[in-house]
């Protein structure tokens, strides 16, 4: 009934969960994850006490195929039914797939992830999203691998019953907001037409406002810069005698105050400031 990846950055610093499924909100069910801990994904007859359990034993140092065996070992429901994936801060993936998952049911498991799921189109979901994951860019940030990876899963066929929802679910220590979570991403489509599309429009927003800017580009606010700059303030009637104060005042209202740094200004506020406050032009 779900595909799903659990996959750690190429750094180890972030560890997360990507998910599909004709099931409604599966993000409320299947995922979980904890910064520098582990991530998992329980589907099919989801046992959701697999994920503090997981989450427990991952913690002690227990490693992901071993927290498998335990988790299969001390269910007393339909273990054949079951089937769930794990990551921990190191060592290879973990993925169990019970006998009687609805067809087609398998997963796939590797260095730094595992791969899973049931009532597919084909072996083809699986196998594209390891392809997908293998030859991603391991420098690219986890959320977008994960996304990379969970949308050649649905080009695939995803799902044989269609579409409802999918989730993304990204942990690494301080890159929440405000660097005072460790929750960097919690995105979730619960009931859509084409919820991996969607997760990707919401992963995009989820960037701008949420993500602290590149150092590397960043524009020294001095010049025919800050005057411009200063100018735009001005029609946006947030013009006052500190341009970094002035600046930071209207990125708060308009939800960017995680890409404000004095003395420079980010090159995506820098564009929402010019283009009036209209996002995703």
């Amino acid at each position: 009934m779900t595909f799903s990846i659990v996959a750690r950055s190429a750094d180890g610093r972030a560890l997360g969960v990507a998910v599909a499924s004709k099931f409604l909100g599966v993000g409320a069910a299947v995922p979980a994850a904890l910064a520098d801990v582990g991530a998992v994904a329980t589907q099919s007859y989801a046992n959701l006490a697999y994920r503090p359990q997981a989450l427990a034993l991952l913690g002690t140092g227990v490693a992901a195929a071993e927290t498998v065996k335990a988790l299969i070992a001390g269910d007393a429901g339909p273990i054949e039914h079951r089937q769930v994936g794990l990551i921990g801060p190191d060592g290879p993936g973990a993925t169990f797939t019970g006998k009687e998952c609805h067809d087609w049911a398998g997963g796939a498991a590797g260095a730094d992830y595992a791969i899973q799921g049931n009532m597919l189109a084909g072996p083809a979901v699986v196998g594209d999203m390891e392809a997908a994951w293998l030859s991603g860019d391991a420098a690219q940030p986890l959320p977008y691998r994960l996304l990379e990876a969970l949308t050649a899963g649905d080009l695939a066929g995803g799902d044989r019953r269609g579409r409802q929802s999918a989730a993304l679910l990204v942990v690494s220590k301080g890159r929440g907001y405000g660097g005072t979570s460790d929750v960097w991403a919690d995105l979730r489509v619960d009931d859509h037409t084409d919820p991996v599309a969607e997760l990707a429009r919401l992963l995009a927003m989820h960037s701008l406002y949420f993500e602290f800017p590149d150092p590397a580009t960043l524009l020294p606010l001095t010049g025919a810069l800050a005057d411009e700059v200063a100018e735009r303030l001005v029609e946006a009637a947030h013009a006052g005698p500190d341009l970094d104060e002035s600046l930071a005042s209207w990125a708060g209202i308009e939800n960017l105050e995680m890409r404000i740094v004095p003395g420079h200004i980010d090159p995506l506020v820098l564009k929402h400031l010019r283009s009036g406050g209209a996002l995703h032009e």
